[in-house]
């Protein structure tokens, strides 16, 4: 009798489940699932907070019309902890909505906005915030100034996770005015607080700069890891550098190096301007909200008023294909009519959504940035014109660099030793492919096979002569051939570092026929060659696939202009392979030709009987015949891929870099 009532089970009933059911906030949801926002290991959440930091930041400059200039100093706080400072010379933050912004997750100004911005759904710093609070328990602090002449704002803050609001845990929960000028300054410095208050030495695109005039800086304790290679913080800066070159940026490591990518041109972006949602992109459950809430008296007042690219003309065409009248209530409006209106707005000729919402890079800027951070012979950009999916507009730039060393030439003796200190790869050949871009596991091999070192030699346990001798193999092996293209994939203007594979952008990539361009490409693989292809999306809202921002879903209205994109710069890398191929093979019939000439013109003056002098004749004459039918061997191109003998001879379009070969010390 005991054994039965041991095995009988207490059923729940209906009143008992109630009990136990409660509101889940969005702050407490993530905090369990931090991983659907990019902190799901200590690398990549460290690399995600600077992330989410340097996107608002740069957004708050542009929209305030201010040349961004940003800090980013990072410090050891402990064994796989890290404080992380991010400061900008923005407009600053009024004093009630710091607490919201840093506090709050899915609060911000962005989410129902239709223009081009970096940030989209009011996550990102709050959950930066909320990790930091989580893995070390220390609050988010918050510095602001709006004005040299006014109190800064000065914020410790943690997030309630249960009720998804800000609790601020200095000055009695009110947060701390600093006063202005050396008063604040004194007061800053004696409570330890963080803040760069004096520019660099002045650039020639900002002279006249001294003092930080406004700005906010953000300081998160978290815990990190700190590797560099692909996918770290260093790398995400310098490919931030590149598709916004009106930006400086002072970066100070863990340990204690500083970098600074300095801006190529002090021009801003043209500001996107905001748009209504154009009709197409508008679904029924959407619409019929939409006809609850409007303010509109009247069905064409509704239509004209909600929706971008919608006159009287085409509102009076939509009701009358959805048999509405156009002074009917739109508040009164049925599901049946509702799904009548939406049918008819599917059916209904529409201009497309105006582009100015959205900021292209350009094609110049891309050239320049590709330049000035990427080494290469060959540089050329394309833009796509504006096009549409889901009703949201979008415009896809491309830029290619050809040429330059690879990643491990470019690695110094100590940086290497670092790097194999600090990977967790389980072999020298996992190491090399995980830690440089565009290797490639031939390249990996002709690299080891230089060292002499065995496929499962580990990287953490070689000697520093094994080192030393790794290093030599990667200076010396030449991995053009066998090198792979890097992708460097930005969505506005923000790198996307992880997932890769899942990206429209990637599957583009390899689906395009780039043998046909003149690179060699396996089935199903990245095409092989020392080429670096920069892709941006830019637009109102971009289709990624996850709350971490970390790829671009494949919508066929994407993946076409990606497509028609790649193709654009392809051919002008052909132009530029082919002329190049036909000066080498000229070169080497010329060479042929210089071999014979002397025989030649010595078989030729004891046949005829001719003396010295005529025979030095004759070697002339047939040495001009050879450089005139060679003279392909002597093109020279200038820095806009004309030829130099010949300005309209040979033209490889717009915007097209070519570097001098001596610059590099590479042969062209």
């Amino acid at each position: 009798m005991a054994e039965k009532e041991r095995h009988t089970r207490r059923r729940a009933t209906a009143e008992s489940m109630a009990a136990t059911q409660r509101d889940i906030s969005v702050s407490e949801f993530f905090a369990k699932n931090r991983h659907l926002l990019g902190f799901d290991n200590p690398r990549k959440a460290l690399l995600t907070a600077v992330k989410e930091a340097v996107d608002n930041s740069l957004d708050a400059c542009e929209e305030a019309g201010i040349i961004p200039e940003l800090w980013v100093h990072m410090e050891a706080a402990g064994p796989n902890r890290f404080k992380v400072g991010i400061q900008d010379n923005g407009p600053g933050i009024v004093k009630k909505q710091i607490p919201l912004i840093f506090g709050k997750l899915l609060y911000g100004s962005k989410f129902h906005r239709l223009r081009m911005s970096r940030g989209q759904q009011g996550i990102g710093i709050s959950a930066a915030g909320m990790y930091g609070m989580l893995t070390t328990g220390r609050p988010v602090k918050i510095i602001s100034i709006t004005s040299l002449k006014k109190p800064a704002h000065y914020f410790e803050i943690q997030i309630d996770t249960k009720r998804n609001q800000p609790e601020i845990v200095n000055g009695r929960g009110e947060g701390e005015e600093i006063p202005s000028g050396e008063k604040g300054q004194r007061y800053i410095a004696e409570h330890g607080i963080e803040w760069v208050a004096q520019y660099p030495t002045p650039d020639e695109h900002s002279p006249h700069q001294k003092e930080v005039k406004s700005g906010t800086r953000v300081t998160i304790e978290l815990e990190g890891r700190y590797v560099r290679g692909r996918g770290s913080v260093d790398d995400y800066l310098e490919q931030t550098a590149i598709a916004n070159p009106h930006v400086t940026i002072h970066y100070l490591d863990p340990e204690n190096h500083g970098t600074t990518y300095a801006r190529s041109t002090g021009q801003l972006p043209p500001e996107p301007r905001e748009i209504k949602p154009h009709p197409y992109g508008i679904e029924l459950g959407r619409l019929v909200t939409m006809l609850k809430d409007t303010t509109g008296g009247t069905m064409a007042q509704f239509l004209t008023d909600s929706f971008s690219r919608v006159s009287p003309a085409v509102a009076k065409q939509i009701c009358d294909a959805a048999k509405i009248s156009t002074r009917s209530n739109p508040k009164r409006i049925g599901r049946q009519e509702a799904d009548a209106l939406y049918q008819a707005i599917q059916n209904t000729k529409i201009s497309a959504p105006a582009t100015d919402c959205i900021s292209p890079i350009g094609e110049p800027l891309i050239l320049k940035g590709l330049h000035q951070q990427v080494p290469g012979e060959f540089f050329c950009a394309a833009t796509r014109p504006p096009a549409v999916y889901r009703g949201n507009p979008f415009l896809i730039e491309v830029g290619l660099a050809f040429g330059g060393a690879s990643p491990t030439q470019k690695v110094n003796l100590e940086t290497l030793t670092d790097l194999l200190s600090e990977s967790d790869a389980r072999s020298v050949r996992q190491f090399l492919l995980t830690t440089f871009d565009g290797i490639g596991a031939a390249g990996a091999e002709r690299i080891m096979t230089e060292a002499r070192m065995g496929a499962r030699q580990s990287p953490s346990k070689l000697k520093k002569d094994e080192i030393a001798q790794l290093h030599g193999a990667m200076k010396n092996v030449n991995l053009s051939e066998g090198q792979s293209m890097q992708v460097l994939r930005y969505a506005n203007r923000v790198p996307l570092q992880f997932q890769p594979a899942a990206c429209a952008i990637t599957q583009s990539v390899i689906a395009n026929n780039w043998r046909s361009y003149g690179l060699s490409q396996s089935r199903g693989q990245l095409p092989s060659g020392p080429v670096t292809i920069m892709v941006h999306m830019a637009s109102v809202w971009v289709p990624f696939t996850s709350e971490s921002k970390e790829a671009i879903a494949s919508y066929p209205e994407v993946t076409k202009e990606l497509r028609l994109g790649l193709q654009a710069v392809g051919r002008k890398l052909a132009m530029y392979l082919n002329q190049r191929k036909r000066v080498k093979q000229e070169g080497e019939r010329r060479e042929i030709f210089l071999r014979y000439l002397g025989e030649v013109a010595t078989a030729v003056s004891a046949i005829k009987g001719y003396g010295d002098g005529k025979k030095k004749d004759l070697y002339g004459q047939l040495l001009g015949v050879a450089k005139r039918k060679t003279a392909v061997a002597d093109t020279q191109l200038d820095d806009r891929g004309k030829k130099k003998t010949e300005p309209a001879a040979e033209d490889f379009g717009e915007n097209v870099l070519i570097v001098d070969a001596e610059q590099h010390g590479e042969e062209n």
